[in-house]
C-alpha cells in the first residue's frame, strides 16, 4: 500500500495528466500546422493548451509540489507502452490518438478535481467539450 497521503495521490494524478493533455495537445496542433495547414485550428489548438497551463495554474497546487510528490523512475506504469497494430500510422491515425488521449487526461483531470477542489472540475469538463469540437474540425 502507498505510504503516500490522499493528497498527494491526487496530486501525482493531476501531474500525469496534466503532462499527457499538454503533451498530446502540443502533437495534435503540429498536425493541424503541418498536415492541415489550417492557422485558426493550429491557433484553436495552442489555445486550448494554453488555457490548460491555466487552469493547471488555478489549483491550489505548486508546480514545486507536483514535482515533489513525481516519482517517475518508480511508477508502475512507465513502461505500459501500448501498439495499435499499425507499423506504419498515417498522420490522421497519430493525430486522433493524441486527440483522444488529451480528451480522456482532461476526463480523469475533471474526476479528480471534483474530489479535491470541485470549483475547478467544470472548467476541465469545458476545455475537454472544446477538444471535442477541434476533433471534428480537423477531420471535417
Amino acid at each position: 500500500m502507498s505510504d503516500l497521503s490522499r493528497l498527494d495521490i491526487f496530486i501525482r494524478i493531476i501531474d500525469a495528466n496534466f503532462n499527457r493533455a499538454k503533451e498530446a495537445l502540443r502533437v495534435s496542433e503540429d498536425f493541424a500546422r503541418f498536415a492541415l495547414k489550417d492557422e485558426k485550428l493550429t491557433a484553436s489548438f495552442k489555445k486550448c493548451r494554453h488555457d490548460l497551463t491555466e487552469l493547471i495554474l488555478e489549483l491550489p497546487i505548486t508546480y514545486r509540489k507536483m514535482l515533489d510528490v513525481r516519482d517517475s523512475e518508480k511508477d508502475v506504469g512507465r513502461d505500459g507502452w501500448i501498439q495499435d497494430g499499425k507499423k506504419n500510422p498515417e498522420w490522421q491515425d497519430l493525430m486522433t490518438s493524441n486527440l483522444k488521449r488529451s480528451q480522456e487526461a482532461l476526463r480523469v483531470l475533471e474526476e479528480v478535481t471534483k474530489s479535491v477542489m470541485p470549483r475547478q472540475s467544470p472548467k476541465f469538463q469545458r476545455l475537454r467539450f472544446r477538444v471535442y469540437e477541434l476533433e471534428k474540425r480537423s477531420f471535417a
